[in-house]
């Protein structure tokens, strides 16, 4: 699903969520996968990375998180700035 300038694996606009699945290509790509839920996270969305083999091997676990973190209060759409309140 393209998110301004990124495609990403899932998202569920609901509750501002992302899911990303890597494969063994992002060990080699660690620092810019590491900017890339910093930049998806100022338009408001929560992003969870998962390894393609957690998910073959513990897709029940992978699961529970998902469904944990989607019944959360979603992140505020626009952050304020110092971590000040409402």
């Amino acid at each position: 699903m393209p998110i301004e300038s990124y495609v990403v694996d899932f998202c569920c606009e609901s509750v501002r969520l992302i899911v990303e699945l890597d494969g063994g290509q992002h060990g080699e790509r660690q620092i810019e996968d590491a900017k890339r839920p910093a930049e998806l996270e100022k338009f408001g969305y929560l992003v969870l990375r998962f390894w393609n083999n957690d998910v073959m091997r513990n897709i029940d676990g992978v699961l529970e998180v998902i469904a944990t973190t989607a019944t959360q209060d979603p992140p505020h759409p626009n952050p304020l700035p110092n971590g000040e309140r409402e």
